[in-house]
This record gives C-alpha cells, structure tokens and sequence, in this order.
C-alpha cells in the first residue's frame, strides 16, 4: 500500500526547490554580467522591456505592460527614460494619434545582444563543470520549465 501523500510531498519539494533556487541562480548571472558588461548595466526593469520590445518590435506600452505584469504608467515612465537615453523609439500610430509603437534603436539592439552573449557564455561554462547526467537532466527540463512559466504567466516567452 503505497502513502497517498507522496506525490503531493513531491510536488511540495520541487515547487520550493524552485522557488529557492531560481532567484539565486538570476542574482548570481545578474552580478556576473553587471562585472563584465562594458556599459552601465540596465536595471532588470528596463532589459526586461528591452528584451520584449525585442521580441515584439512595434508593441505599445500597454501590450509591454501587461507581459512583463507591470502598470502601464511605470512601464511608459521607464520608455520616456530610455528614449531620452536613446534605447528606444516611440513611433505614432498612423490611426490613432494617441497609440505609440515601440522601437529598439541600434544602440540597444547591440547592447542586448551583449548581455545575451555574456549570459549565455556563463551559463556555457558553468554547465561544463557538471556532470553529462546533469546537463542531460538540465536539457531534459527546459520544455517543462518552458510549460511551468507559461502557467504561472501566460504571455511568458
């Protein structure tokens, strides 16, 4: 006779083995890129917009805020702060005057690009140093990571 509370003990164990180990491993990437990254390095807020607007070039405020869960005010008040440091580009819409379309500029296309590289060169290495069952298990993770962020936030990417 098998406990019935077993799976829910699991599911338990990885829900806060996530929750704990998640954040650690963003800060540990955030403050190694932060080292290396030749520019001021964007707060989370702003390269999280710039990553979208990446993404989605042409979206608006409203469509940025709502993926990225902020408040449109914020996020209106952080492109006003990149555009005047020349990452972003508000376009009118040709039909309603009052809609504006969001645009990376060059100097921000490049700099996502770095960090994106930098992050990516990081986590090159540290896979490295573990072991191909770890990698294996890692690779074998990332479709139900993908699945568990899109749960937890639909318009996730």
């Amino acid at each position: 006779m098998s406990d019935s509370s077993t799976p829910g003990r699991d599911i338990d164990r990885v829900a806060s083995g996530l929750a704990a180990c998640l954040p650690v491993l963003h800060r540990a990437l955030d403050r190694q890129i932060a080292a290396e990254y030749p520019h001021p390095k964007p707060p989370e807020g702003q390269l999280a917009l710039l990553r979208f607007v990446e993404s989605r070039e042409g979206a608006t405020v409203r469509e940025a805020a709502e993926a990225l869960l902020m408040k449109a005010n914020n996020v209106s008040a952080l492109v006003s702060q990149m555009t005047e440091r020349g990452l972003l580009e508000r376009r009118q819409d040709g039909a309603d005057k009052r809609v504006a379309h969001l645009h990376l500029t060059a100097t921000a296309r490049r700099r996502v690009a770095e960090v994106r590289e930098l992050e990516t060169a990081h986590i090159r290495r540290a896979l490295t140093s573990l072991t191909e069952g770890e990698k294996d298990a890692l690779g074998s993770a990332l479709g139900a990571l993908t699945a568990l962020a899109h749960r937890l936030h639909p318009a996730a990417r």
